[in-house]
């Protein structure tokens, strides 16, 4: 069984690289030639150098999105040439009945979970943020919209809407504005900073701070304006949850975006979309055993008749298909306020079923 494990799992491993490598160096041109339109901009600040430092931060992203599509390609190439070459007949023949052949291809696909996830969830988070802060340095800040990002916080009998414009290139909020309400949910405080130091003592170090305090004496209420250069403002607002609430919240970590959904449930914020994305995060390295289990049923057709690269075509179609319906899952969960878990995991487990059914119909039809 190691010489067979050794053959099946060399060809996939090989087939899988060249795949991937090719996706990659694709999606590295297209990348760069978008970023030569930034080339010179910010008086010149923005070279050609820091592009192709830019692009090449993006490939762990584009590697995390692209290995299910390239594990499924790969393998039903390799699956594909050893059925049109009788080499699977001869495995068969041997004793490589299809019990052994799928827990064989899921050991192999057990390998890209972990390496999807550990990209997915580690190196593609790190390198995205050295990428948007390497970019922000020399094309300027990093901002959505014309209102910034929106982010609340409840302490004790007190409540806060925060709103920053934009993440400087050191990735500290800047364009700082927050409301401050009482229990009963009336206004008595405006703070504006220029700047906000995230430090790692749950606080904010708040830097050219301007203070509006209302207070209330009956019917009477009195304005009172005062400034500060500097103002330390406790917090449990992390970068992290800013940059979500800047950026994308799929370019976090499972952990990251677990704690931002807490924070957003203890506040009383709608979660739907984020608890959708945690499950897919979750659930997106398991779509590499989804798409191994997809390309095993090729190995028992017949490619006698030269069709090979139309079957192989028409299995690229059905995991192209997958992540179509995984992205309008989550589209549709979220209109219509399914259960996270189900909208992030249901392709899956359709394809599952699907795939498994097709291989069973053809073990048992030959």
């Amino acid at each position: 069984m190691k010489t067979l494990r050794r053959l099946i799992y060399g060809e996939v491993l090989v087939a899988v690289a060249f795949v991937t490598l090719s996706f990659l160096a694709l999606f590295f041109f297209f990348d760069f030639v978008d970023e030569l339109q930034g080339v010179g901009s910010n008086n010149g600040g923005y070279q050609l150098k820091h592009a192709f430092i830019y692009v090449l931060l993006l490939v762990p992203s584009h590697l995390y999105e692209l290995l299910p599509i390239s594990v499924l390609i790969g393998t039903i190439f390799v699956m594909a040439r050893l059925a049109q070459s009788s080499e699977f007949t001869i495995l068969r023949t041997s004793g490589l009945g299809p019990s052994l052949a799928l827990r064989n291809l899921m050991g192999l696909g057990l390998a890209f979970v972990v390496l999807t996830f550990v990209v997915g969830d580690y190196v593609s988070p790190l390198c995205d943020r050295y990428g948007q802060l390497l970019k922000s340095r020399y094309m300027g800040q990093i901002s959505v919209g014309q209102t910034g990002a929106w982010l609340r916080e409840r302490q004790a009998d007190r409540s806060f809407a925060v709103n920053v414009q934009t993440l400087t290139p050191d990735g500290n909020p800047s364009g700082i504005r927050i409301f401050e309400f009482d229990k009963d949910g009336q206004w008595t405080g405006l703070i504006r900073a220029k700047l906000g130091i995230l430090t790692n003592d749950d606080a904010w170090v708040l830097q050219h701070v301007e203070r509006d305090s209302l207070t209330r004496q009956g019917t009477a209420s009195n304005l009172v304006r005062s400034s500060t250069q500097e103002q330390t403002w406790p917090t449990g607002i992390t970068s992290e949850m800013v940059s979500v609430a800047l950026l994308k919240p799929d370019r976090m970590g499972t952990i990251d975006l677990f704690q931002y959904i807490r924070h957003l449930s203890a506040n009383g914020q709608a979660t739907q979309r984020f608890e959708i994305e945690f499950w897919k995060k979750v659930f997106y390295p398991l779509s590499c055993l989804v798409m191994v289990v997809l390309a095993l049923p090729f190995a028992y057709l017949h490619f006698r008749s030269g069709n090979i690269a139309s079957h192989v075509f028409g299995g690229v179609l059905a995991g192209i298909s997958f992540f179509l319906l995984n992205n309008v899952f989550s589209y549709i969960g979220n209109l219509n306020s399914w259960a996270p878990w189900f909208a992030a995991a249901a392709p899956g487990m359709l394809y599952s079923v699907a795939s498994l059914a097709a291989f069973g119909w053809l073990v048992v039809r030959q």
